[in-house]
């Protein structure tokens, strides 16, 4: 989508303007690639955009346009017969429609200031109404019983669970009975029951977990409501009131609805990666192709759906600062899914954000450290840091710290032998020698790895993950978005198409 951004006059307004060709630049705003996409000529002497007959490509990469107008469809932005630019001058006209495009822009453009006030001040309200009148955040101990123990992490444990019936609940004297502990078949029910959970126990003995629990769960309400699909079902929290072999008085737990108890780390563990996703990925096992083609092919349609799912929250304002494979959930459908919130900010507004200060992994981080620049001050007050957000983030494109994270997964997925923990140590000590250029690294490296699956397709995903896994530079660029990802020739192919074609028709459903 373009927007007229701005235009400057190249002749002044003269008596003779009927003889005389005036011309204006107009420059278009790309919201797609939040760059200037070109520059355009426009005549208000003839009232009327003209073909351009011939352009140039200036040092700054704009589109510079050198064309006079003639005759082109009449009526095109004829400003001075609306009603309410009547005894405007030419000036006042085109400082309006100046004004009007940046407003326009500022307000819509990520991460979105008129969107997030709308969500802040209107919709996050009328959910916690919502779900006080429907009992949704009114969870409590005796509604789950927890089942096995999935992962730990330094500020919280992951659970199985069942959510019980209501009516289990709703008699005091069955509230008081003490219960007996149902059989293992009922702590692990099938698969496809509505009432499996996944539970998070906070660590409140540690410190900042407590925190840390509280930012989750904002970020997850949150993105249930600007961006759903991106993350598993959130069913809200509750306080433990007592304490026993599983829950600590003062605890408070998250709860989500079970999509799936495995993640990507999960599946990368397993020596047929990435053949033991085929069928998740694509409901059927692919014919017709080698296995190496089907491996590139698999891996493709993991790293679309996790760049796809960031792409959302950072047009939310949202970046996760912790993207790894133990934090990407595979569904039982073959979605994948963000999880682990806690070290997420919202730069729209400044939640989870202190200047000098973040959480990270150091194997899956980027070598600037820190989502935004140290010098950073402090957010104002949320309504004014809502305000100066758009600002903030063009100039520094804080989501970029993700897409490093992002470009670590790929190799690991494409690179058996930088799937274990000694060997991405390694590769981290070895990219930083290398300045973290990854051709420089590739030539450098000992660790002998197989690149077969980004060399394949003409080293398409060799050349993705190069512009990834990248410094940001003085301007802190130097990396692809995810929205520049998701257009990066890699992706040419979409991955249903790109199924039927490797099997020729031929498929052997499960």
């Amino acid at each position: 989508m373009n927007v007229v951004l701005g235009m400057a006059s190249l002749l002044p307004p003269t008596p003779t303007a009927t003889a005389t060709v005036q011309q204006h630049y107009c420059y278009y705003y790309n919201l797609h690639n939040n760059q200037i996409a070109a520059i355009c000529c426009f005549s208000p002497a003839h009232k009327k955009l003209l073909p351009i007959t011939s352009k140039r490509k200036s040092r700054r990469g704009l589109i510079r346009c050198n064309a006079f107008f003639d005759d082109v469809a009449t009526g095109l932005l004829e400003l001075e017969n609306a009603p309410y630019f009547q005894g405007l001058s030419e000036t006042q006209r085109w400082w309006i429609v100046a004004f009007g495009g940046l407003a326009w822009i500022y307000f819509t453009a990520r991460p979105g200031v008129l969107i997030g006030a709308i969500d802040a001040y209107l919709l996050a309200p009328l959910q916690l109404a919502l779900d006080s009148l429907s009992g949704r955040r009114n969870l409590k101990r005796t509604d789950f019983l927890v089942g096995e123990k999935l992962g730990e992490g330094s500020f919280g444990v992951v659970y199985s669970g069942v959510l019980l019936p209501k009516n289990l609940n709703d008699s005091p004297a069955d509230q008081k009975r003490p219960r007996r502990p149902p059989p293992r078949s009922a702590l692990v029910p099938q698969s496809q029951s509505k009432d499996k959970v996944i539970l998070k126990k906070v660590k409140v003995e540690i410190k900042g977990a407590r925190e840390f629990g509280d930012f989750e769960e904002w970020f997850n309400y949150r993105l249930a409501r600007a961006a759903p699909e991106t993350c598993a079902e959130f069913l809200g929290s509750f306080v433990a009131d007592k304490t026993n072999s599983q829950f600590t008085k003062g605890g408070k737990w998250l709860v989500w609805k079970f999509e799936g108890d495995l993640t990507l780390g999960d599946y990368m563990k397993d020596r047929n990666f990435p053949s033991n996703l085929e069928s998740l990925m694509f409901g059927r096992v692919l014919r017709g192709a080698d296995s190496s083609k089907r491996n590139a092919l698999i891996i493709k349609q993991v790293m679309r759906q996790i760049i796809t799912s960031l792409k959302k929250i950072h047009d939310t304002g949202i970046v996760h600062r912790d993207i790894k494979p133990d934090n990407l959930v595979v569904t039982k459908r073959g979605r994948i899914k963000l999880i682990d919130f806690g070290a997420a900010t919202d730069l729209r507004i400044g939640k989870n954000y202190v200047p000098n200060k973040t959480l990270l992994d150091p194997y899956f981080c980027p070598p600037e450290l820190y989502v935004l620049p140290e010098e950073t001050p402090s957010p104002p007050p949320e309504p004014i840091a809502a305000l100066l957000s758009p600002i903030l983030w063009q100039l520094n494109s804080p989501d970029l710290f993700d897409m490093y994270s992002a470009g670590i997964v790929l190799l690991q997925m494409a690179i058996p032998s930088l799937r274990s923990a000694a060997a991405l140590r390694n590769f981290n000590l070895e990219i930083k020698s290398c300045g973290y250029d990854l051709k420089k690294w590739r030539d450098y490296t000992r660790l002998r790895p197989d690149f077969q699956i980004l060399d394949s397709e003409s080293g398409r995903g060799w050349d993705l993950a190069t512009k990834l896994i990248s410094e940001r530079g003085y301007l802190r660029r130097g990396r692809l978005s995810a929205a520049a990802a998701l257009r990066h020739p890699y992706f040419l192919l979409g991955g249903d198409q790109a199924a039927a074609v490797l099997s020729k028709l031929s498929l052997d459903r499960k």
